[in-house]
């Protein structure tokens, strides 16, 4: 065997072992539910059950799922920020080193914001808007129980 023809080999046998191991990966963790709006895949890990139980509970359950507020409205963006939360989300898990309790991160909390405005800008638009994007107020600042409900239960106070 020629040294191209075995670089050839462990190279076929390399990616054939991530392809095998990714495959295997993406089924045994419903990899595919990720694509879809059901809130129900948001639990599919076990650390996001307390978040999906409250918010079954909350006030917007019966108008908006865990997409209309945690990811972008646009096409592109949308499935840019699940790539990119995805990978984060399945790399923490996988390696266990993410805080308890779960906190959002300043990503995903522009995006919440922006949806935020995206539904009730009208309503807001003096309170908030008013002193323009540099100083605007968080909605979630006052209305953390909005999406989720009560925080009780829910990883404790806002520190």
């Amino acid at each position: 065997m020629s040294g191209s023809t075995g670089l050839l080999l462990a190279v076929a046998v390399l990616v054939g072992v991530a392809a095998g191991i990714g495959g295997y990966t993406l089924v045994y963790a419903e990899g595919l539910s990720y694509m879809s709006s059901e809130p129900k895949v948001c639990a599919n890990c076990h650390i996001m059950q307390a978040q999906y139980d409250s918010w079954q509970k909350a006030g917007h359950h019966h108008v908006a799922v865990c997409n209309d507020c945690h990811l972008p409205r646009g096409f592109i963006a949308k499935y840019v920020a699940k790539a990119v939360n995805g990978w984060n989300h399945s790399k923490a898990y996988t390696l266990q080193n993410f805080a308890e309790p779960i906190a959002i991160k300043p990503f995903n909390s522009d995006i919440v914001q922006e949806n935020c405005l995206a539904c009730h800008r009208q309503l807001v638009q003096d309170a908030v808007m008013a002193r323009g994007p540099a100083e605007e107020a968080s909605c979630v600042h006052c209305h953390q129980s909005a999406g989720h409900g009560e925080r009780a239960g829910l990883g404790g106070p806002r520190t």
